[in-house]
Order: structure tokens, then sequence, then C-alpha cells
């Protein structure tokens, strides 16, 4: 007999989205999370209580729950990773590449010349 409260959230998977996060689970190469999030998906849509989801899984209430909003409103693809807050990678410059390159170039002459001094 399960335990805890019926609850309202009821994931409605296509035989498609089935067969993905089935995928999902049973691959090797995937990375954790996704594979975490595929099984918490497959749980919730066979209408397991979401105390005994996040048990099984290892995460909070909240957790399942956000991840099941996620996949209603987004589907599949709602299910991968959001860029993080990171740093941004820099970018060179036009007008900044410009410059290194004719600092660059002053030199190559500056050493040009003092060789062809000697």
């Amino acid at each position: 007999m399960a335990r805890g409260r019926k609850t309202s959230l009821t994931i409605t998977l296509t035989p498609a989205e089935r067969r993905t996060l089935l995928a999902w689970q049973r691959a090797t190469t995937i990375r954790a999370g996704l594979r975490r999030r595929a099984r918490m998906i497959l749980l919730v849509a066979d209408g397991g209580p979401i105390t005994d989801i996040a048990a099984t899984i290892g995460i909070s209430r909240r957790f399942v729950y956000k991840w099941a909003q996620r996949f209603l409103a987004q589907g599949v693809e709602g299910l991968a990773d959001k860029p993080g807050r990171g740093r941004v990678p820099r970018q060179a410059t036009p007008a900044g590449a410009v410059r290194h390159g004719a600092a660059l170039g002053s030199l190559e002459t500056a050493r040009g010349a003092s060789k062809a001094q000697k």
C-alpha cells in the first residue's frame, strides 16, 4: 500500500517521450543529472507518491516538483541543464585585435631595423 497523499501532479507521457526517457535511464554515456531526471519523470508518470519518488532518487520533494513542472511546460527539452552563472568567455573585439596586431607589427619592424643596422 502506497504511503503519502495523492498528488494533483500527473504526467501523461507520449510513447516517444517514454522511449526517450527509458533510453536515457539505460544509457551509460549520459550525464548523471539527466539520467536522474528521466527516472524521476518516469516514476511521476507511473503515479507514485512524490515523497517516495524523492526518497528513491535521493533529492527533496521540492526538486521533484520543480523538474516535473519544467517537463510539463517544456517537454523532454526542459530536462536539460540551463547555462550556469559562470564566467562569460572573453572574446577579442575587432578594435582590440587591430591594436594588438599594430603593436606586434611595430615590434617586428623595430627588430628588423635593428638587425639591418648590424
